[in-house]
């Protein structure tokens, strides 16, 4: 596997993002398969694992932290704080509640430090300035090790590294949301600053396993994703088309293309696919193999400036909370 830099974070080309291991799409998976299958990626070269509080909440990070703990001087952990759990999705980054979430995800995860913090949205009611403070006290302490942003705006990020070095910023980003892109980009670009995109198959969009027949459970959260309707599926799937050309060019998978275009975009991404199969996990990680030319980058730009795409990545309540 390939290594790469977040910040001076070097972790594998292509990390796993275990939240549906837990959480949010819809049936939960076994436990102990998915330990096995979190082992198993590791043996395959996956060395940066993702995992939150909120996941579950507190079951994903069990999860990670038992799978990973005979291993732990090998891998890179990232989890993350912000939510006030009693009362989600309300937000709380108050300090106390930062090293209180500090304490209780240095238990979960079996460690003596979190290898990268990520303030997970931004509090309205917080200054950005004693988020990076108390991370930074967190730092100082051996607690924490990098502080990192989730969904955060270029000028919020500026604040933050101000005060506390930011190691990593996570976005979604893919070929189906590359807002990032115009505003985000130049900043980590300035700062040194890495970025770590979430769902970068587009949550399971970009695979072309989903189709204007597909149902979610209520359970799942793609249930109440307006890009999920029947029709704004229907209408978004010439992005998978063109994936799928490309695929059949390079002898890849959709899921492969997608990956592997994230890849070619800057030295400094680190994708999180997420997926509760082994089979997934090794399509997925074998992107780094794929690579393009420049003539087939530009092709897949000129393409996908002409698709339009249709539908809102979240739900009304979930898109307030994205700081702009």
């Amino acid at each position: 596997m390939q290594t790469r830099k977040l910040g001076n974070l070097e972790v594998s080309a292509i990390g796993l993002g275990c939240m549906g291991m837990s959480f949010g799409y819809g049936k939960i998976a076994d436990k102990n398969e998915m330990i096995s299958i979190i082992r198993k990626s590791f043996e395959n070269g996956v060395t940066f694992f993702d995992t939150a509080e909120i996941y579950g909440p507190f079951t994903n990070e069990e999860l990670v932290g038992e799978a990973l703990e005979p291993i732990r001087q090998n891998v890179i952990i990232a989890t993350k704080f912000g939510f006030d759990i009693q009362n989600f999705p309300k937000l709380n980054s108050r300090p106390d509640n930062i090293r209180k979430v500090a304490e209780a995800s240095l238990k979960r995860l079996r460690t003596e430090t979190i290898d990268l913090f990520y303030q997970h949205r931004v509090d309205p009611d917080v200054p950005i300035e004693d988020v990076a403070g108390t991370v930074k006290e967190l730092i100082d302490q051996g607690k924490v090790k990098n502080f990192g942003l989730s969904e955060q705006s270029a000028n919020t990020i500026r604040k933050a590294h101000a005060v506390q070095k930011v190691t990593a910023v996570q976005s979604e980003y893919s070929l189906w949301w590359r807002e990032p892109e115009t505003k985000i980009f130049p900043v980590l670009e300035e700062l040194g600053i890495g970025l770590v995109p979430f769902s970068p198959l587009g949550r399971g969009f970009l695979t072309g396993k989903i189709d204007e027949t597909t149902t979610f459970e209520n359970t799942d959260f793609r249930s109440s994703v307006p890009r999920f309707s029947p029709e704004n599926i229907k209408a978004n799937k010439e992005l998978v088309l063109l994936l799928e050309k490309f695929a059949k060019i390079k002898n890849a998978t959709p899921a492969q293309i997608a990956l592997a275009w994230i890849l070619a975009q800057k030295p400094w991404i680190v994708p999180i696919p997420g997926t509760t199969k082994f089979e997934r996990i090794i399509e997925n990680i074998s992107a780094v193999n794929v690579g393009f030319t420049t003539d087939e980058l530009n092709e897949i730009e000129i393409s996908t400036l002409k698709i339009k795409l249709q539908g809102h990545r979240y739900s009304e309540s979930s898109e307030k909370m994205i700081d702009k």
